[in-house]
């Protein structure tokens, strides 16, 4: 290592202002950066310094994901082994026809063979969005001659965990590239991003090739009888059939530890619960918001139920399926919690993140067409974070100046 550390610090000079290569600056700090430590420092008492800079709060995030990345290789694997073995999904895609090469079988109770196939399809739209949003990284940091930070680290591995698994990988690139630009470059890059990148890239994604994500596109592995069938997740299901199918067709215990159909990473709340903790005890997610997301997905839920509904048998469903279905766990913990995207003052927490929870339930229940509601409830909610922020601000002042007035 001292070695590579010599040898970086004799080509420095090159990429430093003046040098033949100091237009390529960006680059060349982007990955001295990410192979140690930066040697700069701030130097002025007007600065607060802290232990957890930028590289250590993504990594941290990075570590709370490792269950969902772990759902995304077996859960995946499983559902395929599972469907290819009922006779509902084709045998002449590559990953199977590369999984078969490996001499494996088709086997959902195979540990290995699971984690193995599901790989086959995790892992190329993994190397596609680091590559894409990357490269999208790269040259707005290039022309606007500033640093690459680790800004897209977490964003680069949300995005896989919340597509399908047989999403074509040219729809993984648009939508990687359509995230990161217009999602958080536009609006000045990492830390100024209005909305969550991640999310932008998957609603994107969605809106323009819905069959893809959440339609007849998707396959899903369902044993009825002797026969399975290929067609919605889980979610969309249920607005077909009713509320009631959730519990004919899905176990709420295999709902919650990830083995039903689904986006890639986002099905076990099991694994989310994980993250959760790792967010919450290192102080980088608020446990105000995921706190407040559940209080409001229940309040909604069980307001539904008791209105009821005789032609839209979704408003039956009580917040315990809320939980464990779609993308509820997965966006309460990684995406509504996102320091950029979220309210800066603790009270604002609370009010962002029961909206959060009342609307996805909305959304799910009153618009049928649209089964899952995080995506968008979230979204909707950054938009209105600075204006909570605000009104939060003005109350504290309102309140010290009453205070302080005599």
């Amino acid at each position: 290592m001292r070695f590579l550390r010599r040898l970086l610090d004799q080509q420095a000079h090159h990429f430093q202002p003046g040098g033949r290569l100091e237009k390529l600056y960006p680059l060349w700090e982007a990955q001295d950066t990410f192979l140690y430590t930066p040697g700069e420092v701030t130097a002025g008492a007007s600065h607060v310094r802290d232990g957890l800079d930028l590289k250590r709060l993504m990594m941290t995030v990075v570590v709370a994901l490792a269950g969902c990345v772990y759902m995304a290789f077996y859960n995946t694997g499983h559902q395929a082994n599972l469907a290819i073995t009922l006779g509902a999904a084709p045998l002449d895609t590559w990953q199977t026809q590369v999984f078969v090469s490996l001499g494996l079988s088709f086997d959902p109770n195979d540990l290995f063979a699971c984690l193995v196939h599901g790989g086959l399809y995790y892992l190329p739209v993994l190397l596609v969005t680091f590559a894409v949003g990357g490269a999208c990284e790269a040259v707005f940091c290039l022309v606007r001659k500033h640093e690459i930070n680790e800004g897209f680290l977490v964003t680069g591995m949300l995005i896989p965990l919340v597509l399908p698994a047989t999403i074509p990988l040219w729809q993984v690139a648009l939508g990687t590239a359509f995230g990161v630009v217009v999602g958080k470059e536009i609006f000045g890059g990492t830390g100024m991003n209005v909305l969550n990148p991640a999310l932008v890239a998957r609603a994107f994604i969605f809106f323009a090739y819905p069959a893809e994500m959440s339609g007849d596109m998707v396959w899903i592995a369902a044993d009825t009888a002797t026969d399975a069938v290929s067609g919605a997740t889980a979610l969309a299901t249920a607005t077909l059939g009713g509320g009631a199918v959730l519990t004919s067709s899905f176990d709420w215990w295999d709902a919650f530890i990830g083995l039903v159909p689904g986006s890639m990473g986002e099905t076990s709340v099991l694994a989310c619960l994980f993250g959760a903790t790792v967010l919450v005890a290192t102080g980088v997610g608020s446990w105000r918001i995921m706190v407040s997301v559940v209080l409001g997905t229940v309040v909604m839920a069980l307001t539904l139920n008791v209105i009821g509904s005789a032609t839209n048998l979704f408003f039956g469903v009580t917040p315990v399926w809320h939980f464990v279905l779609g993308g509820w766990a997965f966006g309460t913990v990684f995406m509504a919690t996102e320091p950029v995207t979220a309210p800066t003052v603790g009270a604002g927490h609370y009010v962002y993140g029961f909206l959060i929870g009342v609307l996805c339930v909305l959304i799910r229940v009153v618009n049928p067409a649209y089964p899952e509601g995080m995506m968008l409830s979230i979204l909707f909610m950054n938009l209105f974070a600075p204006l909570i922020d605000y009104f939060v601000v003005r109350a504290n002042v309102r309140r010290r100046s009453s205070r302080y007035a005599g």
